[in-house]
C-alpha cells in the first residue's frame, strides 16, 4: 500500500462502492425471477431451482483463495475480468436451451463473483487504519445491501413487464457499467503501486491461519452465513406462514424489515468496534443475535414476529462488518489478499451447508429447530471469541 499523499488517510475508492452496489443491483433483480425463468425455461422441478444457488456458491467457494493468491500478481483489474465474466454469462444463459448448461453457466458466474469480492473487499480492508476500518468495511456491506435491496424489490416486476429474459440483461448491463466505473481507479492504482512482488510462497495460507483471531473469525463469518441463507432467507418465510398465519404479500413486508434492520445496524457495528474494539462489541453483538432468533420460536401475532424480523436484521448487521475488519486488524498487508480470500471461502461453505443442514433439521425434527440450533451456534462462537479475548488480547483491538 503506497503511503498516501501529505500525510493524509486515503479514502474509500467511491468507484468500488458504486460498483459493489451496481453488482448487488443486478444480483437483486435476477434473485425473484431466476425461479420463474427456469420453470418457464426447463419445466425445472424444486430440486432443479434450488441447485442453483448450491453450484453458484460452488463457484464462489473454488475462486475465493485463488483469487486472492492472485492478486498480488494481477493486481485490481481481476475484479473488473470478473464483472465482465457475468455480463457475458448472462447473455449466454438466456441463449441456451439446455439445463445442464445452464447450470454449469451459473457455476462460472460463482467464480467471476468471488473474483469481483475478493478484490473488491480487500482495498477497501486494506486502505484504512485500524480506526476507522470498522466503518470501512459496514459502508461496503451498506452498499451491497442497497443494491440487494432495490434490486430484489423491482425483480419480479420487470420479469413481467418487460420480457423473460430481461432480468438477465438488465444484470449484464449492471456489470459493465460497474466495469467501466471501476476501469479507472483499477488503472490508477496499478500504476501509484511500485512495490515489489512478494514470491509465491506456497505456505502463505498457513501464515495466514496462524495469525491470531484469523481462522476464529473465518468460523464465526461461516456462521453468520449459514444462519443467514439457511434459517432467515429460506426457512422464516414458511415459519412465518406456518406459525404467524400470515399471506404473501405480509410476507414480504416482514422480510424487508429484516434486511432493513440489517441495512440500519450495518454502520453502527463498524464504528462501534472501531471505538471500544472488535470483540468488545461482537461478543455481546452474537449474544444478542442467539437471544433474538431463539426467542422467534415463541412468537405466533404478526406484530410481534415483525418487530422481532426487525430486531434480528439489526442484530445480523450488528456484527456482519466485524470478522472482515478484526481480519484487515491482524494479517499484515501483504498477505491481505489471501486473507480476504480464504475468508471468503469460509463464507462461502457457510453459505453451501447452511441450507443444507438447516433444512434437514426442518424435516427431520420441526420447523423451529433450524431457529433454536442458529442460537446455539452464535452462543458456542460468542464463547470461543471470550477466549480468545482471554488468551491473547491483540484480538481486542
Amino acid at each position: 500500500m503506497t503511503s498516501p499523499r501529505g500525510g493524509q488517510e486515503p479514502r474509500l475508492p467511491v468507484a468500488v462502492l458504486a460498483a459493489a452496489f451496481l453488482f448487488n443491483l443486478g444480483q437483486g433483480v435476477l434473485r425473484p425471477s431466476l425461479p420463474l425463468y427456469l420453470q418457464r425455461s426447463f419445466a425445472a422441478t424444486y430440486s432443479m431451482v434450488t441447485l442453483i444457488p448450491v453450484v453458484f456458491g460452488a463457484g464462489k467457494w473454488i475462486a475465493s483463495l485463488p483469487t486472492g493468491y492472485l492478486l498480488d500478481r494481477l493486481g485490481r483489474s481481476l475484479m473488473i475480468w470478473g464483472l465482465l465474466l457475468i455480463a457475458f454469462i448472462d447473455v449466454a444463459s438466456v441463449l441456451t436451451s439446455t439445463y445442464g448448461v445452464f447450470l454449469g453457466l451459473r457455476a462460472l458466474s460463482g467464480v467471476g463473483w468471488a473474483m469481483f469480492a475478493t478484490v473488491a473487499t480487500t482495498s477497501v480492508v486494506n486502505l484504512p487504519a485500524a480506526q476507522r476500518r470498522g466503518r470501512a468495511v459496514s459502508v461496503l456491506l451498506m452498499s451491497e445491501t442497497s443494491g440487494l435491496l432495490l434490486g430484489s424489490a423491482g425483480g419480479g416486476w420487470l420479469y413481467q413487464g418487460a420480457g423473460v429474459a430481461s432480468p438477465f440483461v438488465f444484470e449484464a448491463a449492471c456489470m459493465l457499467v460497474a466495469a467501466v466505473a471501476v476501469g479507472r481507479w483499477a488503472s490508477l492504482a496499478a500504476h501509484q503501486s511500485r512495490a515489489p512482488r512478494k514470491s509465491r510462497d506456497q505456505r502463505l495460507l498457513g501464515a495466514v491461519v496462524r495469525t491470531p483471531g484469523v481462522l476464529l473469525m473465518g468460523l464465526t463469518n461461516a456462521v453468520l452465513i449459514a444462519i443467514q441463507t439457511g434459517v432467515l432467507v429460506f426457512l422464516f418465510p414458511l415459519y412465518l406462514v406456518d406459525r404467524g398465519g400470515v399471506g404473501p404479500e405480509t410476507v414480504g413486508f416482514l422480510v424487508s424489515l429484516n434486511v432493513l434492520g440489517r441495512l440500519l445496524a450495518l454502520w453502527l457495528g463498524g464504528s462501534v468496534s472501531d471505538r471500544w474494539g472488535r470483540m468488545r462489541v461482537l461478543i455481546p453483538g452474537l449474544l444478542s443475535y442467539a437471544a433474538l432468533l431463539g426467542s422467534l420460536t415463541f412468537l405466533r401475532h404478526p406484530g410481534a414476529l415483525g418487530l422481532c424480523s426487525l430486531a434480528i436484521g439489526v442484530a445480523a448487521g450488528f456484527v456482519a462488518a466485524l470478522p472482515t475488519a478484526l481480519i484487515g486488524d491482524q494479517v499484515p498487508p501483504p498477505l491481505l489478499g489471501v486473507a480476504i480470500g480464504w475468508l471468503r471461502m469460509m463464507t462461502d461453505s457457510g453459505q453451501i451447508l447452511g441450507p443444507l443442514v438447516m433444512g434437514a433439521l426442518a424435516d427431520a425434527v420441526d420447523l423451529s429447530t433450524p431457529f433454536l440450533f442458529g442460537a446455539a451456534l452464535l452462543i458456542a462462537t460468542a464463547w470461543q471469541c471470550r477466549q480468545a479475548r482471554v488468551l491473547t488480547g491483540s484480538t481486542d483491538e
